[in-house]
């Protein structure tokens, strides 16, 4: 057995040798929460983004004045590139209208018809991050280029972006970087009590090195005791660090926002590899990199049945550039909708190019389409998560609770309403590269097929009121021409000619109000005893006008007026 190993270390090592490196590697990670606010007194909700720009110096978060709205210096090519690629419609939801069109200063740059309806902050606390991909495994420092969240004018919806860049990293590494990297919690753990499928050491660290964070993925009672106490997933440690102090909706620390998970628990994901040689990748690397498996175990060559990826090719990879010529060759697409990972040569300059190559395309262009994508999957899942907690809350039998039903309902179609017009968007682009990638990323999230499931449960609902609302109005009209029918009778037969019962014209004063009195209380009593009656008097009268009902069933229903249980 140990000549055997011993024989195949020379190859193993051969491999690895041969295998492409990563001269340089970025993640970016999207993570969509929902934001949960609590009412004030009078059941309002103050916007999330006041909130966040209240606390201040008590928070690491910082607005960033962006390149958009910013001092012209600051505006590069890149971005130029960037804003040109998208429609105008899309422009007007990223960056607003121009500075030439806020004369008012903050509060012209507040309001979402002017500025961005997307709004962003920043903590710059956080400068690098050390993994351990796997117990045993050298730990890996990788740079924090930046940690922002994005918030969106009207819709409860906040998302945590994460990027992160490293150098000369073995195939295998990345691998493990793009897979472990990017769970908000451990998926299980192993019968050692290693957490599964995250980092097994995850630190985030400051400019001077100093641990600002760590994982506890493997304190698996924690975690246990978490979901039997409160049915929700406990977010790891260091997620939670980066949050603060945005907090989780279970978490017993005080926090002015809290937020929910609304999606799976891997994080959306996108990735720039620059190798050596990307033509030296094999078809199972391509697989592993596109479906985001994480690194061969060395026992099988591809991570899934052959039948299962016969299509992996049409149905993952964006091959425009894939050739050897162009100012980027060698550079390939894949995308899952959960990740859009770009593979390229590192010694081509346009590929690795922050201004105007495929890396500034990545960090802008790519990423926008990215978010975009995202956003309208995680607003629709919220919607959809507001209708079920509408109904969960209703109880039919306490007017009250119908009532808050029927304003909630209205209140999540308007929404809805709203955010189809503002933020709805079937093409972003028509620049052949953003297009597809953009079509690519939707087919993959079904997002149109999400669309109009959400679409068709809203409208469903507010049919259901718009109809219940008509049934009760024809209801109270039937009431009232019963009420008015009968009442009929006697204004005639009173009123007829002038005619008065009573001749009490010329009657003392306190006799005409004791006349009065009496004749008020009995047509008041009259009436609300004929609006009692209303439905089953509805139903003699229905009867009465029927020519097929026989004298003997017009009378019972008139005797079915008086008659206990007879509706």
């Amino acid at each position: 057995m140990q000549s055997a190993i011993a024989e195949s270390l020379p190859e193993l090592k051969q491999q690895q040798a041969a295998a492409p490196r990563v001269q340089h590697l970025r993640q970016v990670l999207l993570w969509p929460l929902r934001l949960m606010q609590d009412k004030d007194g009078d059941g309002h909700r103050r916007p999330a983004l006041e909130l966040m720009r209240e606390l201040g110096d008590s928070s690491p978060w910082r607005e960033v004045v962006d390149e958009y709205t910013g001092s012209s210096e600051a505006f590069h090519e890149r971005h130029y590139n960037e804003f040109v690629s998208f429609l105008p419609y899309v422009q007007q939801f990223l960056y607003g209208e121009g500075r030439a069109r806020r004369t008012d200063g903050a509060k012209a740059e507040e309001d979402p018809v002017v500025g961005s309806p997307m709004r962003i902050f920043r903590r710059h606390d956080i400068a690098a991050l050390r993994v351990v991909p796997r117990p045993g495994d050298a730990p890996i420092t990788l740079e924090v280029v930046h940690i922002d969240l994005y918030f969106f004018f009207d819709v409860d919806v906040v998302i945590l972006n994460v990027e992160v860049g490293a150098n000369d990293l073995g195939l295998g590494q990345a691998h493990e970087m793009l897979y472990r990297f990017g769970r908000a919690y451990p998926a299980g753990w192993d019968a050692h009590g290693a957490a599964l499928h995250c980092m097994s050491s995850v630190e985030w660290l400051d400019k001077g090195g100093t641990v600002l964070a760590r994982s506890d993925a493997q304190q698996r009672d924690a975690f246990l005791s978490h979901v039997a106490a409160h049915r929700a997933p406990r977010t790891a440690a260091h997620w939670a660090h980066v949050m603060k102090p945005l907090v989780a909706e279970h978490s017993e620390e005080p926090g002015p926002l809290r937020y929910r998970q609304i999606e799976y628990y891997r994080m959306p994901m996108m990735a720039y590899l620059a190798l050596d040689d990307p033509r030296k990748l094999t078809r199972e690397d391509f697989i592993r990199l596109g479906l985001v498996t994480g690194a061969s175990d060395g026992q099988s060559a591809l991570p899934f049945g052959e039948q299962h990826l016969a299509d992996f090719e049409s149905r993952y990879c964006y091959d425009r550039f894939w050739a050897d010529a162009g100012a980027a060759p060698n550079t390939r697409y894949l995308c899952n909708g959960h990740a859009l990972i770009v593979v390229g040569d590192a010694r081509s300059e346009f590929y690795g190019c922050r201004d105007r190559g495929v890396l500034a395309q990545f960090r802008h262009q790519h990423f926008l389409l990215f978010l975009i994508a995202h956003f309208q999957k995680a607003s629709l899942l919220m919607f959809s998560d507001q209708l079920v907690e509408a109904l969960k809350r209703l109880d039919i039998r306490s007017t009250p609770s119908v009532k808050r039903f029927k304003r909630s309902i209205r209140s999540i179609f308007e929404r809805f309403l709203r955010f189809t017009h503002r933020y709805w968007f079937h093409e972003i682009s028509q620049q052949a590269q953003v297009k597809a990638l953009s079509h690519l990323c939707a087919r993959h999230l079904n997002l149109d097929e999400l669309y109009d499931e959400v679409r068709v449960r809203i409208h469903d609902m507010n049919t259901y009121l718009d109809a219940d609302s008509l049934r009760r109005q024809a209801n109270t009209v039937v009431r009232l021409t019963v009420v008015t029918l009968f009442g009929l009778i006697g204004t005639i037969t009173t009123g007829f000619l002038g005619m008065n019962l009573l001749a009490e014209a010329d009657a003392p004063l306190g006799r005409k109000l004791a006349w009065f009195a009496i004749v008020g209380v009995f047509t008041t009593w009259l009436t609300v005893y004929t609006m009692i009656k209303s439905k089953r008097l509805s139903d003699f009268i229905d009867a009465l006008s029927d020519d097929r009902q026989t004298l003997r069933g017009k009378l019972k229903s008139f005797a079915d007026v008086w008659r206990r249980g007879a509706d």
